[in-house]
């Protein structure tokens, strides 16, 4: 049984509908990507998931279990939202001390995390003089003092750096690492690319994709092959002769769409064209984001 499951939720509000039968699943161990264009339906998902918005048919499950009914929720799953509220003149610790009372979790459990975020030096500092940043991290920290076995986290990057960001990227894989179930919301797709293990694209509240971000990169249009030879005008004319067509890059390769390395090759070694290189480059996520959502041309 996957860790997250999403089972046919839709819910409205008025005359929009949010979500639109939508299903998926999350894995343990794995860091999931949950994308889609601003009003896509990815905050109301998240919030029915935990509970904090009713939806008007199907339902969110942590191994079977909607969040009321697990028994220590803050043990069990740890979430950041975007709108993360912080009580301005208490410090980082004593907002921490007070999650950890409240939640049944040791006072030990305040210093770990503060450490595992990196606020430790600015532990006893108000809150209210707390940089963006910070104040993420400081929500992160509230999320993982239960040593949660699932963690939800909606856009964790807003307001880091890049040191924050690559920090980030770490924790990420590392409580995936430790048999996590990881479902990380972000616009951020060049980090999502380089962070997650699956992705579930959403459009309008419909599921666009769902899989393996290898998988679903792979199934997208738009492939590329990249080919080059010494002698590039044999080349081109080896191309022509074949009926593929082709354009120049920069860096003085040819670039063939839609077309496999096999075939190119075929058509190079037909006019017996010596190749120096020939490989396959995919679309990237920014591409097939575009493709699923139609978000370019919104």
């Amino acid at each position: 049984m996957a860790a997250i499951e999403i089972n046919g939720i839709s819910k409205r509000f008025g005359s929009v509908q949010a979500v639109s039968d939508l299903s998926f699943e999350v894995d343990a161990g794995r860091v999931t990507g949950f994308l889609g264009p601003n009003g896509a339906g990815k905050s109301t998902t998240l919030r029915i998931l935990l509970g904090l918005v009713h939806s008007d048919s199907g339902a969110g499950t942590f191994d079977g279990r909607r969040f009321e009914q697990l028994p220590h929720p803050s043990a069990e799953v740890g979430a950041v939202l975007e709108d993360a509220s912080f009580h301005p003149g208490r410090s980082g610790r004593n907002h921490l001390r007070v999650l950890a009372a409240a939640g049944g979790h040791p006072a030990s459990r305040v210093d770990e995390v503060l450490d595992q975020v990196g606020l430790s030096g600015a532990a006893h500092r108000r809150v209210k003089g707390y940089s963006m940043g910070m104040r993420q991290r400081l929500a992160i920290a509230a999320a993982l003092l239960g040593d949660p076995e699932v963690l939800i986290l909606d856009e964790p990057a807003n307001g880091l750096d890049p040191p924050g960001i690559r920090w980030m990227r770490d924790l990420l894989r590392s409580e995936a690492g430790r048999g996590r179930a990881v479902l990380v919301s972000s616009h951020l797709l060049s980090e999502v690319s380089q962070s997650v293990d699956d992705i579930v694209v959403i459009s309008k509240g419909k599921l666009r994709a769902s899989g393996s971000l290898q998988q679903v990169i792979g199934q997208a249009e738009g492939g590329v092959t990249r080919v080059r030879a010494r002698d590039r005008d044999a080349l081109g004319r080896a191309l022509a002769d074949a009926g593929l067509k082709f354009e120049l890059e920069d860096s003085g390769a040819l670039l063939v769409r839609g077309v496999s390395p096999e075939a190119v090759g075929e058509a190079a070694n037909e006019h017996r064209v010596a190749l120096s290189e020939l490989v396959a480059v995919g679309p990237s996520l920014e591409d097939v984001f575009f493709e699923l959502t139609g978000a370019e041309e919104e």
